[in-house]
């Protein structure tokens, strides 16, 4: 039996998009566990509705909203990064990357601005924050970092092949964010969601569905079983754990 806990009392962390979908489930599972958590995004009307939803006596955890926009310059990213550690009282523990951006459309029709914000958003900002952040963990001796990567990073695909480079991106950036920082204690890992409902796909339930039909599960995953992959992962019980790549997908990765 583990002697490590899943509990998080005590500590802080900033999961970003998390107005809705997997962010917002992941800052409820991170609360839940007793953390102090930032809830950031663009949309603040959504983030009041998860901040109102997220703390519980019981647990002892709490949250705070902070608006963002990730497709900011690298100087506004910064001051974003500030602004978060202000709330969490001078101290970052958990850094969850979460928010992306996902044009669904082939090579020729991705327009030059969708370019530009989804190289952005999936992978100019995690780097300019985890740069922001990171060293100050670092300095603690203790820290742990999430990528929310995709199922669709190791795959070819029609359409959302930007997406799904960004995305390769991003996972290949936690692993060496794992070789950099785990040797002074920070944990750098990447959780891959397969294919899951969230609000941005809400219009999309037949395709979704039908693309989980054949895996093991045999259905879509949901937000809530995504964080509790990121809960664990951040938690002691995964001390040991640098440089992963966990999928969360059902499968399908490893049946397709």
């Amino acid at each position: 039996m583990s002697t490590q806990s899943s509990s998080l009392a005590g500590r802080t962390a900033v999961v970003t998009g998390s107005t809705s979908g997997i962010g917002a489930a992941t800052a409820h599972a991170l609360a839940a566990r007793g953390a102090r958590v930032v809830v950031t995004g663009r949309d603040a009307a959504r983030g009041a509705e998860v901040v109102a939803s997220v703390g519980t006596p019981a647990s002892g955890g709490s949250a705070v909203f902070v608006p963002g926009d990730l497709t900011a310059a690298p100087d506004s990213l910064r001051a974003l990064a500030a602004a978060w550690t202000d709330a969490l009282d001078g101290r970052v523990d958990v850094l969850v990357h979460n928010a992306a951006l996902c044009p669904a459309v082939d090579t020729v029709s991705l327009t030059d601005a969708d370019l530009e914000s989804t190289f952005a958003v999936n992978v100019r900002a995690p780097h300019v924050l985890t740069a922001a952040l990171a060293p100050a963990m670092a300095e603690s001796g203790s820290g742990a970092i999430v990528v929310v990567g995709s199922w669709m990073a190791g795959l070819g695909h029609a359409i959302v092949g930007f997406y799904a480079a960004t995305k390769a991106a991003e996972a290949q950036l936690a692993r060496s964010w794992a070789a950099e920082y785990g040797p002074r204690g920070v944990r750098v890992n990447t959780v891959a969601p397969g294919a899951t409902r969230t609000p941005i796909n809400a219009d999309a339930d037949a395709v979704v569905a039908q693309m989980t039909a054949g895996t093991p599960a045999g259905r879509p995953g949901t937000p809530e079983e995504v964080a509790a992959a990121i809960a664990w992962v951040v938690s002691d019980e995964a001390a040991y754990v640098h440089g992963a790549l966990i999928p969360v997908d059902g499968g399908i990765t490893a049946t397709r």
